[in-house]
């Protein structure tokens, strides 16, 4: 028997000599960030951030390019999930976008109808020069004009032609009324038609999202376990989740406003092409340098964003460490709180001059961008009181040709502004659904027999297993057949494939490089993933705490959290240890164990070790992996949790086994497996392992040896 002094020896001697080259002093001084330069150097790219100032960096070709495409998908997405919803949006905003146009009363080529209308004027000259009977026909022309249907900027031209006729000033505005009528009503018909598309569009945009976001939760939440396992993939998962789902909201909205903004373009520039040819090209000379400033704005303002938004993070940094609950104590206790609010305050600072610079910046870009399409728009005028001079216009359509043109700067700046937002956010949309449809190519196997409700023996012959994005892999050719009625038990150093092999039992990986899984004699890949799965009760060493009712958090095991087993219920209680747990909770069965909620319960972490062993036994599988249960229980409860799983309770249907690092708990289990290296080295009984003198025997003897001695200190 070795005393306190072997003891020691052992223990020294089980730790590493230091390897590599010498390690020197430190500096006597670091600075805590960058403190030159660009202070978001250093900083990864987080996977939230991916597409963040895309916008900034097309050019207008690539963006106008990528519309049609977009528009296209985003229209295949609202059908799909609202079909009248969709239908009454593409109705209601065409609608809305033809209350710029008219078809009035002149019919044909603008020269005609100019012409009748300076034809016109000298009538109206001559009836003030005929006295009494003029009122006559003036009226009678007048009801000419409104025949016509005007809509909109049309409607707004008639108005300004009667306020601008010859005449007494009363007649003319009385004149005007019926116009005016019009305009009202049309402005009205407008309204209610935005209001159906606002409408239609909140029909249809939760729509998309919840069925978008259900296929999501769905493929993600079925997706091998192996794939969760990668860094990569998860990124993914949690972009197209946080940033995807998000814009698929929005987007909807978005590419309304797009339309809108177009179909405001084109009509206001068909209104002007009624009033005159001519004002075309004004119009472009109008609108063009104002869209160059808004594309130039809004690139600005997208590369603003990305930069803002890298800034922010490093100062959430040292934000999220000041309020984290975890940091709380060690912070305190080593009053670093100064400390860190020191640096927050110089990054602040200096984040605050970023704003300032280009907030500056903006400002004189925005104000050069007016400059340029105030030229532009001041050559237009000009052109335009040029042709009211000649006589090509009269006074009222000049006037509507400015409504115009000014509603065209106004549709083109947003139809830039919202081209951007929707070329960037489509990007987030394309993204979530390429991620959707790569997890439709890593769901687990929906075909083949389901798997038996009973196994007798389970047989891995020369099974491998490599992780993703891992070079070495975890298992290495195991062997080994388990048999019903047997406790057996995994051991060995941290990352030898105690778990990985596990979890290759439990259905969640797959064999690779030709191994096999044998449940009485059929491969496991010929049986439904999912029915596997749900023939193996897992106990993990960090259980999922679910924010359910106590009684939930064991009938989850089952696939259900609403409805129960009683008596298994309280018989998994009772053998985990989890019954006095329970009882003591306010509510007991129906606690919530969740602080999220009101009245909710907060556990110990050895509490919910009780918990979700009982979880595992409700679940009353034929399989049952214990993967380290009882790391953070006390000594008595976790001999309490192995007399009653291991030796109180034993099943002759059933096959338990147990991984765990504390090798007493596992001297009673009928067969022992170490693992090193990928690779099974050792097994037998206990007795057995001793014998042979091994690396079992090591490990028991440094263990038994370490308690021996800490009991001879006590003494």
């Amino acid at each position: 028997m070795s005393d306190g002094s072997d003891a020691a020896a052992i223990r020294q001697s089980a730790v590493p000599a230091p390897r590599g080259a010498e390690l020197p002093l430190p500096p006597a001084a670091v600075p805590a960030g960058p403190h030159d330069g660009d202070i978001a150097d250093g900083l990864e790219e987080t996977y939230w951030s991916v597409y963040d100032g895309a916008a900034s960096k097309a050019t207008v070709g690539q963006i106008l390019a990528r519309l049609p495409r977009i528009v296209r998908q985003i229209g295949r997405l609202a059908w799909a999930a609202d079909r009248t919803a969709t239908l009454a949006v593409v109705v209601l905003q065409l609608a809305s976008a033809a209350m710029t146009a008219r078809r009035g009363s002149c019919r044909g080529s603008w020269p005609a109808c100019a012409g009748r209308s300076r034809r016109a004027g000298a009538s109206r000259r001559a009836d003030r020069r005929a006295g009494p009977r003029r009122g006559h026909r003036r009226r009678g022309r007048r009801g000419h004009r409104r025949r016509g249907r005007p809509f909109g900027l049309m409607a707004s031209v008639a108005v300004l032609r009667e306020l601008f006729a010859e005449g007494p000033t009363p007649d003319r505005v009385r004149a005007a009324i019926p116009q005016l009528a019009v305009v009202v009503g049309l402005l009205s018909a407008r309204a209610l038609l935005e209001a159906g598309v606002a409408v239609a569009q909140a029909r249809v945009t939760p729509k998309i999202r919840t069925a978008l976001e259900c296929e999501f939760l769905t493929l993600t939440a079925h997706v091998r376990l192996e794939v969760v396992d990668d860094a990569d993939w998860h990124d993914e998962a949690y972009r197209a989740n946080d940033r995807g789902l998000f814009y698929a909201r929005q987007i909807v909205g978005q590419v309304v406003s797009l339309a809108a903004a177009l179909l405001g373009l084109v009509g206001t520039a068909g209104v002007l092409g009624v009033l005159h040819p001519a004002l075309l090209p004004l119009l472009l000379l109008s609108v063009l340098p104002v869209g160059a400033a808004a594309v130039r704005t809004a690139r600005a303002r997208f590369h603003s964003f990305k930069r803002w938004n890298t800034l922010q993070r490093r100062v959430r940094v040292f934000s999220w460490l000041l309020l984290e609950r975890d940091a709380a104590a060690e912070l305190r206790s080593d009053t670093a709180q100064g400390a860190l609010l020191e640096e927050h305050r110089r990054l602040t600072t200096r984040i605050a001059e970023e704003d300032t610079r280009l907030g500056v910046s903006s400002a004189g870009l925005t104000l050069a961008g007016r400059a340029v399409g105030g030229l532009g728009s001041g050559i237009t005028y000009t052109a335009l009181g040029a042709m009211l001079i000649a006589g090509w216009l009269p006074l009222a359509a000049g006037a509507g040709a400015v409504l115009a043109i000014q509603a065209a700067q106004s549709s083109l700046t947003r139809l830039v502004d919202v081209s951007h937002l929707v070329y960037e956010h489509a990007m987030w949309v394309d993204d979530l659904l390429a991620f959707q449809e790569r997890c439709r190519t890593l769901q687990p196997r929906r075909s083949g027999a389901p798997a038996p409700e009973t196994v007798k023996t389970i047989t891995l012959d020369d099974v491998s297993f490599t992780y993703p994005g891992k070079d070495t892999p975890a298992l290495n050719g195991i062997s080994m057949t388990l048999h019903a009625g047997q406790t057996v038990a995994f051991v060995g150093v941290n990352g030898s494939g105690k778990s990985t092999c596990a979890r290759l039992l439990a259905g969640l990986y797959e064999p690779q490089d030709g191994g096999t899984v044998r449940w009485d004699g059929v491969n496991v890949l010929d049986m439904d993933a999912e029915s596997l799965q749900a023939r193996v009760g897992c106990v993990l060493q960090d259980p999922v705490r679910f924010p359910f009712s106590a009684l939930a958090n064991l009938t989850v095991s089952r696939g259900t959290l609403t409805e129960a087993d009683p008596q298994r219920a309280l018989d998994a209680a009772r053998a985990s240890g989890a019954e006095q747990v329970i009882a003591g909770l306010p509510g007991r069965w129906e606690a919530l164990l969740s602080k999220r909620f009101r009245g909710g319960q907060e556990l110990s972490a050895g509490q919910w070790a009780k918990i979700a062993v009982a979880r595992g036994l409700y679940k009353n599988a034929p399989v049952l992996l214990l993967d380290e249960p009882t790391a953070s229980m006390d000594p008595r409860a976790e001999h309490a949790v192995y007399e009653a799983v291991l030796r109180d309770n034993p099943r002759p249907d059933q096959i338990t086994v147990l991984i765990s690092h504390r090798l007493a708990s596992v001297v009673a289990c009928d067969r022992i497996f170490v693992f090193d290296g990928g690779r099974i080295t050792e097994s037998g009984t206990h007795q057995e392992l001793m014998d042979l003198g091994g690396e079992y025997a090591a490990m028991f003897t440094l263990q038994a040896d370490g308690y021996r001695a800490e009991a001879g200190e006590a003494a």
